[in-house]
């Protein structure tokens, strides 16, 4: 056996041990890199504020490390898995829990407030990196019933997710997570914690969803189109989308440009919109 600690959680070593005896390797397509250390998992199941009340839906099983340790903390755990392959890894490492649904399934494509019952739910999960940020935007504009998002991603990602305006990573995830969300990044989480080991290093965002202001959803679809063409004026990037008199009347300079723009200022101009066709 390789080396585990007492409670269970998984390390390097023992993620390789799994991956040799069930004929596995990591999948560059699915982004596997694999959480091996202990106190990283502890940290983001403390950061997550999982007790013996809390159902927690996870993204990304892997080998169960994390999911081990949100079974020890959380009333119940629903795992989603895209690959199949690791299906006998999670039945050895998972085995004698009845606390954990595991379900193998493209989370990317599943409809969360059809598939859990009950609310609230907590989302963990470490994201692989060529999807994690659709499935995290999607969540907090579509998925009320989950309450707050524990989530690792690459370090550049999770400086755009909590980016203020004016700066360089401000774009339309900032936008969206601040607009259904409070978020903060929790902790900085080194590369030579995964098995195997990626060319970039990760942090651990946590975002707690809130109500988010009338017209959200129109102020996403402006800023949407306001950040592709980020370099231009907003009269000129929105002019498909939005008369000038709409963008004045909300109180925005037409020549401003989108990242120098607050997320209400994007509601501002949905309502500023909203209120013009209804006087038509």
């Amino acid at each position: 056996m390789g080396e585990m600690f007492d409670d269970g959680m998984q390390v390097r070593s023992e993620i390789r041990r799994l991956l040799v005896d069930h004929d596995r390797r990591p999948r560059k397509a699915y982004g596997q890199n694999f959480l091996g250390d202990p106190d990283t998992v502890a940290r983001i199941v403390a950061a997550a504020g999982v007790g013996a009340t809390t159902d927690v839906v996870e993204i990304g099983a892997g080998t169960g490390a994390l999911t081990l340790a949100l079974a020890a903390a959380a009333r119940r755990v629903v795992a989603y898995e895209v690959d199949h392959g690791l299906e006998s890894i999670l039945d050895e490492v998972l085995s004698g829990l009845d606390n954990v649904d595991l379900r193998f399934a493209d989370a990317s494509r599943v409809d969360f407030n059809r598939s859990l019952e009950g609310s609230p739910w907590t989302m963990v999960a470490n994201l692989p990196y060529n999807i994690g940020t659709g499935i995290l935007l999607d969540t907090l504009q579509t998925v009320p019933k989950i309450t707050r998002c524990v989530v690792m991603v690459q370090r550049e990602v999770a400086d755009r997710l909590v980016a203020p305006p004016g700066s360089k990573t401000y774009g339309i995830p900032s936008v969206i997570v601040a607009l259904y969300g409070s978020a903060r990044k929790a902790f900085a989480v080194p590369r030579d914690v995964f098995e195997p080991e990626p060319r970039v290093d990760s942090s651990v965002v946590v975002i707690d969803h809130v109500v988010p202001p009338d017209h959200a959803d129109r102020a996403v679809e402006i800023a949407s189109v306001a950040f592709g063409q980020r370099r231009k004026m907003l009269r000129r990037s929105l002019t498909s989308s939005l008369d000038e008199s709409v963008i004045v009347s909300a109180g925005i300079d037409p020549t401003a440009r989108p990242e120098t723009l607050a997320p209400g200022d994007f509601v501002a101009m949905a309502a500023a919109e909203a209120e013009a066709e209804a006087e038509r």
